[in-house]
């Protein structure tokens, strides 16, 4: 990248549209390993930064405790993936993802479930709780 940010909405927007690349060349069906896979080699292919499985430490009472978190895929920094590939969204996934923005910082996290006829159902956009996230006009 330029070191030019791209605009958040627009940036989720080309997330998605790797996501349905993806999912198109593969239908549903496969292992969540898979997609995770197929939408990193997609989203680096688009010309995303990616960082993949990326530990956060974890802190408690003010002392790093040995368990880790690993995120399947952050995009430019900003932009938490969880991937799935589930008969249905459980609220935990949602839960999950609000955790994981609230210990990165990342304003929005996309939580997208493979096992889906069309992608766009087994889709969800998160935005960071505690922040304020402008929604650019149409």
């Amino acid at each position: 990248m330029d070191n030019v940010e791209i605009p958040l909405d627009h940036l989720t927007g080309r997330i998605i549209g790797a996501a349905i690349e993806v999912h198109t060349a593969l239908g549903p069906g496969l292992l969540e390993s898979v997609y995770h896979e197929c939408l990193n080699i997609e989203l680096k292919h688009c010309g995303l930064a990616v960082e993949r499985d990326q530990r956060v430490p974890l802190h408690y009472r003010g002392q790093r405790i040995n368990s880790q978190l690993k995120l399947d895929l952050i995009v430019e920094g900003r932009v938490i993936v969880e991937v799935k590939a589930v008969d249905r969204f459980h609220p935990i996934y949602q839960a999950q993802v609000i955790t994981y923005l609230k210990l990165t910082g990342c304003p929005a996290g996309l939580l997208l479930n493979f096992n889906t006829m069309a992608l766009r159902a087994g889709l969800k956009r998160v935005d960071h709780p505690d922040q304020y996230v402008k929604k650019e006009s149409s």
